[in-house]
């Protein structure tokens, strides 16, 4: 179902043109390998601080940026991080997923894929802007987001129109960003394979 005024033709338009819009601008690279990543404290789904920081400290750390419990690819996303989080750990890595929606909304979520991974609220979204991935949904696909159930609006802490591009990176136990995946396409996300790879690299001896 979409907008009574946005056909589905039009939809792809608008949506192809953001994606389009995004990459041409630059306005969401994304922290880039090589660079340390922003600490962040965040509450989990049941409101408890998590801190990149004391994660670290163990081990490196893979951040993951979703736009929230209401996205499609998001949910599938991370259902197949789930499935290769025992290997994640495995390799003395951690996970976290970051997303805009308050704790009380994700809680559920989190019990629904029966996520054994840290779900985490930028309730402002500083964090996502800290990591350079914010945006704001064009004008254009809010009726059509707002047929579809995804009121941003409503699911966002803050109430914005604003979400993070997805994004996935890989973090060594220095805090300095090895691997990443970062694309305005929100169907396009960094494989599990992929993410175990990066944590394989890590330990590799430099050439």
């Amino acid at each position: 179902m979409t907008d009574q005024q946005t056909s589905p033709d039009d939809l792809r338009r608008i949506a192809a043109d953001m994606i389009e819009n995004l990459r041409a601008s630059g306005a969401v690279p994304g922290v880039e390998i090589g660079e340390r990543a922003p600490l962040f404290t965040l509450p989990d789904a049941v409101g408890k601080p998590v801190s990149l920081e004391d994660l670290l400290a163990s081990g490196p750390v893979v951040v993951v940026f979703y736009r929230g419990a209401w996205c499609p690819v998001c949910n599938l996303h991370l259902r197949g991080l789930q499935e290769a989080l025992p290997d994640i750990q495995r390799r003395g890595a951690s996970l976290v997923a970051i997303s805009p929606q308050a704790p009380d909304a994700s809680l559920p979520f989190t019990e629904r894929l029966a996520l054994g991974f840290h779900v985490l609220s930028d309730t402002d979204q500083s964090v996502i802007g800290a990591w350079r991935l914010q945006f704001e949904l064009p004008e254009a696909l809010r009726g059509a987001y707002l047929s579809m159930g995804m009121a941003l609006d409503v699911h966002n802490a803050d109430g914005s129109w604003h979400l993070p591009v997805p994004a996935t990176f890989v973090v060594d136990r220095d805090g300095v960003v090895r691997a990443r995946h970062v694309d305005p396409n929100y169907r396009e996300r960094m494989a599990p394979g992929d993410v175990l790879a990066a944590l394989d690299a890590l330990s590799s001896p430099t050439p």
